[in-house]
């Protein structure tokens, strides 16, 4: 576990204070950013091993952030996990084709996006 890092990209505080503590929890590091440009600016100062994202954020959406992470060349092995209150197929569908290895829907079970992250870095 050591080592791997986990950015967070959320606005919504209670989402971030719960997957922060989760990671934490099993060891894992968490960075965490607020909006689209934040999570691009980490992400390619700290090179994440995976990255939990929302897709409706502030500044940059996270389809974009997305797509600029798998384009990027340092980066396009991160494995990203879109986690969006948007479930409808289309929405999970464009996901999918922007790059992203999973795509969980909100509300979600904190034991399921464990497991979803658990089983991406585990690839």
């Amino acid at each position: 576990m050591e080592g791997i890092k986990i950015l967070i990209v959320d606005d919504e505080p209670n989402i971030v204070l719960s997957l922060d503590y989760l990671v934490r929890k099993k060891g894992y590091t968490p960075f965490i950013a607020r909006n689209g440009s934040e999570a691009l600016a980490i992400a390619e100062k700290e090179k994440p091993n995976l990255v939990v994202l929302d897709i409706m954020m502030p500044d940059i959406d996270g389809y974009e952030v997305c797509k600029q992470i798998k384009s990027n060349t340092s980066l396009a092995h991160t494995k990203i996990i879109f986690l969006s209150a948007k479930s409808r197929q289309e929405d999970i569908d464009k996901g999918l084709a922007m790059g992203a290895d999973q795509y969980v829907t909100k509300p979600f079970s904190t034991k399921q996006i464990m497991q979803e992250i658990i089983n991406l870095l585990n690839q």
